[in-house]
């Protein structure tokens, strides 16, 4: 480990490297087999089809518990209800899978763990849609155990915030808390493949200047993906979502910092376009046309009396970074968040940063 100074962070650049809590050392890895992405083998869509597979080995021999509703059709609740009171070969088949792809996932992992970036990770939490359920949280843990034993000594853990709420959170590691000063709350984004999150997030700041305590207070979430809009649709309905919190804000007597936090898939060019990634958005936002954040600004231009600052990075990331408090324990560590796709981030804590969390605690 060098003493050499971590390079100070550049503010106000979407996609940065240097963010004021970490170094971004990945994000986005995109590892590929001869069958497709690596990271497919962990998603929603193959907890889904692994469900399919045991329920139609079990149509062979029998009658299937869950009946003739699509696998994508039951949600994780059901699941979830299932597993604790129902039917004893119904929670059969779930535990089934449960351990299938917690296998698969724990094979994804060691294929991570092998990349540059990715060898000294001593912790990685796990997030995504996935997480926020007892099914997640057991796979999780599965993956967990399978990794230890295999003689693998990262450790694995459920990201603390619920899903909803951690891409939303995160947001406010983006810029550095002296940003902020003066103000309780900010605006954050989560887009998702699926969903569009906005949030009211209040920092808390005089209970934990580490931001430890801060806490989404407002909270919408758009299905997207029920609607299939146009991509001007998409972000004419998301500033309609950023407007009606900047008034329920003023209704609830909040400082809102004059800054939008976003966590959106794929790679975040330094001006706010997107590289690659968005494929699951609607419409196409990898075109170096389209701007999210210049969009943004220029419909809701100031947030009080101040112009509004507004930072994109990269979804996983950002979710990554509601973790970052919880984290001086470790130097490196990662997330990894259980999608449309499975979203992937490592990081490592700088320093400086470390003391200047002591020094807001004396």
């Amino acid at each position: 480990m060098t003493d050499t100074p971590s390079p100070a962070p550049a503010l106000l650049a979407h996609g940065a490297e240097q963010l004021p809590g970490v170094i971004v050392d990945a994000y986005n890895a995109e590892l590929r087999t001869a069958e497709g992405f690596i990271g497919d083998r962990a998603s929603k869509r193959a907890f889904q089809a692994i469900l399919d597979d045991w329920r139609e080995r079990v149509r062979q021999v029998g009658e299937d518990p869950f009946g003739d509703a699509p696998s994508e059709d039951i949600g994780k609740k059901r699941l979830d209800k299932v597993l604790a009171e129902g039917d004893a070969e119904a929670a059969g088949v779930i535990h089934g899978v449960i351990e299938e792809f917690s296998q698969e996932f724990a094979q994804v992992i060691r294929r991570f763990l092998r990349l540059k970036n990715w060898k000294d990770i001593e912790r990685i939490v796990v997030g995504g849609g996935l997480r926020q359920s007892r099914i997640g949280e057991l796979a999780i843990g599965r993956t967990a155990v399978i990794l230890k034993t295999s003689g693998h000594g990262v450790e694995l853990k459920p990201i603390r915030h619920p899903a909803d709420h951690a891409g939303l959170i995160g947001s406010v590691h983006l810029v550095p808390s002296w940003m902020l000063a003066g103000h309780d709350s900010i605006l954050a984004v989560d887009i998702g493949g699926s969903n569009i999150r906005t949030g009211i997030v209040e920092l808390r700041l005089k209970k934990k200047p580490d931001l430890s305590e801060a806490a989404v207070s407002r909270f919408e979430l758009w299905r997207h993906s029920d609607d299939n809009p146009a991509r001007e649709d998409a972000v004419t309905r998301l500033i309609e979502m950023l407007t009606d919190l900047i008034k329920r804000a003023a209704k609830d007597e909040l400082k809102l910092a004059p800054f939008i936090g976003i966590g959106c898939p794929g790679v975040i060019r330094a001006d706010g376009t997107i590289d690659r990634g968005g494929q699951n958005l609607p419409g196409n936002w990898e075109v170096k046309s389209f701007n999210l954040p210049q969009l943004l600004r220029e419909a809701i231009p100031k947030i009080g009396d101040h112009d509004t600052v507004v930072l994109m990075h990269n979804d996983a990331v950002v979710q990554g970074l509601s973790e970052l408090p919880f984290m001086r324990d470790v130097r490196r560590w990662g997330v990894l968040t259980i999608g449309t796709g499975l979203g992937n981030a490592c990081f490592t804590n700088r320093e400086d940063s470390k003391e200047a969390d002591k020094n807001g605690k004396k």
